[in-house]
């Protein structure tokens, strides 16, 4: 008797935490399809992209492809990438890698050699998610000198993405005026206020058509009218 009462309990278990599981994922699904606009990020480590099958795919709106890191590497993608965008006209954004421990106007520059941008095109990206285990104060004057040099070049300001312990760190209250991607991977909204962020990546674990293994997900916080006017001119 013990034993059915048990498997009994056992069962009630597994029950519980599947219902959890489904409703999170139903949860989820609601919560990003009040997002008109969707959007994914790529590197060298997706490998080959199918382009022909991914331009098809009902969640790839745009796509930012990481360009630089640092004063001298560039990703083996990048430019395969690039250009296969431009050819099936899926809007694409470049990226790139910060690194603190480098002069930040040597890095700007980089970016801009390895980067022409065109109409059509989102504007360039800072990647802020290392420190180098440098200072806060030397952190925030690069940052500043990357973006005054990107937006100078391409006279578009350039997004910034974060995680949200690096934008309380370094972003709020000092470069707000500038547009935010930012990176939560949890089961809910971001803890930053709706409309101080504009992009959001949800998940590192994302699955899409045309892709081997996994690959950021993101959204657009706005509509189509909205999403239109970040492009280049």
């Amino acid at each position: 008797m013990k034993g059915i009462q048990q498997m009994i309990l056992f069962a009630s278990v597994i029950a519980i935490i599947l219902a959890i599981v489904i409703l999170a994922y139903s949860q989820t699904d609601w919560r990003l399809s009040k997002y008109e606009i969707h959007g994914i990020d790529v590197s060298r480590y997706q490998l080959d992209i199918d382009f022909e099958i991914l331009k098809n795919q009902k969640y790839v709106d745009f796509v930012f492809v990481k360009a630089s890191e640092g004063r001298s590497l560039k990703d083996k993608k990048f430019n395969r990438n690039w250009e296969a965008l431009q050819k099936h006209k899926i809007p694409r954004g470049a990226y790139h890698f910060y690194r603190p421990s480098v002069k930040a106007k040597l890095q700007a520059d980089f970016f801009i050699k390895n980067v022409k941008l065109q109409k059509g095109d989102l504007p360039p990206v800072l990647d802020l998610e290392a420190t180098d285990n440098r200072s806060k104060s030397i952190i925030l004057k690069g940052v500043k000198i990357w973006l005054e040099t990107i937006e100078k070049h391409y006279k578009v300001k350039p997004i910034i993405y974060v995680n949200h312990d690096f934008y309380y760190q370094y972003i709020q209250s000092h470069f707000e005026e500038y547009p935010i991607w930012l990176a939560a991977y949890r089961w809910q909204y971001p803890e930053i206020a709706a409309g101080d962020w504009d992009f959001w990546q949800y998940t590192d674990e994302g699955r899409i058509e045309g892709i081997e293994g996994d690959v950021d997900k993101n959204v657009f916080y706005g509509n189509w009218n909205e999403f239109e006017r970040f492009f280049v001119k």
